[in-house]
């Protein structure tokens, strides 16, 4: 998303500032080309401007509430000026996020002027080119929200603000220091031409820039995360609590053992191979089993395979030894007496 666009004084490069935090340098003739990138702010920037007296400079303003100065060619950054540090604790506006809606330069004294959205002050520096860096004077103070500004190398700085009566503000160096001098005749025919037209003026210049939409937003989710795991595993942990076990014949609850569970189940073979447990006793104990939690079915189910097997080995055995009995040869009649 571009926010501004500047193009070199010898149509070299041309410059775009988007919302990633960037500023690109690419080639004018060919755009997919890019010369270079200028990183340092950390939110959106705002505005760009290239210096005229000193092509090879540029001034970018961002959402962070910095000013910087660039090489840009190299994608170096010379200078910055936070902006935050040069406010009053307990001005009106020290707690707001503001951006620079407007960089104007004049060339004389080499004087930048910086105005800030939402924020009735324009910032004046210094531009020392031989240093390479920025030199904070002062700032101007209005009643009024400021709508633009502009330098005039003839006048001064002329401060566009949202009051009907006195729309237009005229600052100029005395004794070194910027302040609002008396309106003089070509003020006072802008003024007039400006009141009528004054519901143009405040239905375009006074629309919102719209900087706050292009903030980062930052979510913190992590103690909702946190509270519905806690949720969730209080109710798992209920999930797993077995239910009260139902009351006894005298009112008292049944107590359930913890541990392994045996089953001792003595099982009897009768001559013909069958045992003598009850199918009915075990159906019994198996409907009795329901009730319990499933480690406890679990292990009377293993119990009870392992009982159908002594029951298979034991019946086998049985047959075995009734075959022996009626085979034919010596022994054979030895119930009859008639053994040898």
């Amino acid at each position: 998303m571009l926010l501004d666009v500047a193009v070199s004084p010898d149509d070299r490069y041309v410059l775009t500032a988007d919302r990633d935090e960037k500023i690109r340098v690419s080639w004018a003739l060919a755009p997919h080309n890019i010369e270079s990138f200028c990183l340092g702010h950390t939110e959106f920037v705002s505005r760009i401007f290239v210096v005229p007296d000193h092509p090879e400079l540029l001034l970018s303003s961002s959402g962070d509430c910095t000013l910087r100065l660039w090489d840009y060619r190299h994608g170096q950054e010379l200078h910055c000026c936070h902006l935050t540090s040069l406010q009053e604790p307990a001005g009106p506006w020290s707690d707001k996020r503001f951006a620079a809606s407007r960089i104007s330069y004049w060339s004389r004294d080499s004087c930048v002027a910086l105005l800030c959205d939402s924020v009735p002050v324009v910032y004046v520096f210094q531009l020392d080119a031989p240093r390479r860096q920025l030199v904070y004077r002062q700032q101007l103070s209005f009643q009024h929200r400021v709508w633009d500004v502009a330098f005039e190398e003839s006048q001064g700085l002329w401060v566009l603000q949202d009051c009907r009566d006195a729309p237009l503000v005229l600052c100029r160096p005395v004794d070194g220091r910027w302040q609002p001098v008396p309106e003089n005749a070509t003020g006072k025919r802008v003024c007039t031409h400006l009141r009528g037209n004054w519901a143009m003026l405040e239905g375009s210049a006074g629309v919102d820039n719209g900087f706050s939409s292009l903030y980062k937003a930052t979510f913190d989710n992590m103690t909702t995360y946190l509270k519905k795991k806690e949720e969730r595993l209080q109710q798992q942990l209920r999930k797993k609590r077995p239910k009260n076990p139902s009351p006894g014949p005298n009112g008292q609850a049944k107590k359930h053992t913890t541990g392994k569970c045996t089953w001792n189940t003595h099982t009897e073979i009768s001559p013909t191979g069958h045992t003598c447990d009850s199918l009915h006793k075990k159906q019994d104990i198996y409907q009795q089993l329901r009730g319990l939690p499933s480690s406890f079915q679990l292990e009377w189910e293993g119990e009870r395979g392992r009982e159908t097997e002594r029951n298979i080995n034991a019946k086998g055995a049985h047959q075995v030894a009734a075959t022996r009995m009626t085979q034919t040869g010596p022994g054979t009649n030895c119930n009859q007496g008639t053994c040898p």
